[in-house]
Order: C-alpha cells, then structure tokens, then sequence
C-alpha cells in the first residue's frame, strides 16, 4: 500500500522485493488498518451511546406532568402549570407569576422555560416574556402593533407586535352578543 501510495504521490519507495519482506509491510499495513478501523469504532460506539443516554430527555411524556417542582432559592416549590400568568426573564433567573399573587425567581433561561412549558398553551408575547394563553380574557391591540392581554384575575401585560402571530387566533374569535 505505502509504495501505491508514494508512487501516486510521485515518489518512490523500494523495499527490496521479498518474501520476508512482502510479509513485514503486509503486517505493518494490516495493523495500521486494524488500528485505525478500531479507533473509529470505538468513538462511533461511544457517540451512539450518548445519542441513547440524551434520547429519553428529548422525548415529550405521553400526557403533561399535573404538577412541576421549581427551585426557589434554597428551597423547592411544587406549582400546577394552570396556574401560572406569565413567565419573565430577569437576568440569568426566570420569574414565575401566579395566578394567587405569589412569583417565584427560578434561575434559569426563558428559552428553556419555554421548551419545557410549551405543552401548557405558555407562548412567547415579547422577547422577555411568556403567557398562559389559557388564562386570557381579554386582548386590546394598540395603534403600534403591540398588544395587551388581561388575565382572569385582572392582571394585565404588554405584547410586543414582533411576536404578534402567538395571539392570532384571539384576534381571530367572533365577539360574542
């Protein structure tokens, strides 16, 4: 192989042809390969693995957890997702609003936040902020494109006109007589 090889490359590689030599480099060539065939075995085997370990992460739960624990500081609250208004990043933490008054400063992303609450109606209005659509009552669009949801328990939060298309189908809703 070594002297196919530096022959394409223009050069020349002479073993002096003989049997104990056509045996040397054969077995210099076929332990390369072995070697380099096993290596990348060994990091094909090790990224399937990881692959598998990541797999059961990625996969959505059949139904919707009916509660979701969230760490408040040095201790750990148990909240049901219904009850949550809106979701807004601050900084490196995430605070929850309640529909009780509570809020809870969680640290963490809003983008991770939303992945993991996207099976509760909770969807992007602005770039800092998420909302339980199913806790909206009323939905006011201002001159500018940007909008405002009012919540059932009289709350109420800005949207902005970017992230408008979330809050389409409200738009969208025959008003009733």
């Amino acid at each position: 192989m070594r002297k196919l090889v530096l022959w394409a490359a223009g050069s020349s590689y002479d073993f002096h042809v003989s049997l104990a030599t056509l045996v040397y480099e054969f077995r210099k060539d076929v332990l390369t390969a072995i070697l380099i065939g096993g290596a990348l075995w060994l990091f094909d085997r090790a990224y399937d693995a990881a692959g598998r370990a990541e797999a059961p992460s990625e996969e959505r739960p059949a139904s919707a957890p009916a509660s979701l624990w969230l760490r408040d500081g040095a201790s750990r609250v148990r909240i049901v997702p219904a009850d949550i208004l809106w979701v807004a990043s601050a900084g490196n933490y995430v605070e929850y609003a309640m529909a009780d008054g509570r809020q809870h400063l969680v640290r963490g992303t809003l983008s991770a936040v939303e992945t993991e609450l996207a099976c509760f109606a909770l969807v992007r209005i602005h770039r800092g902020r998420l909302v339980n659509m199913a806790r909206v009552t009323a939905l006011s669009v201002l001159p500018s494109g940007e909008f405002g949801l009012t919540f059932d328990t009289g709350q109420s939060v800005q949207g902005s006109r970017r992230y408008r298309g979330a809050v389409a189908h409200l738009e969208r809703m025959p008003a009733a007589r």
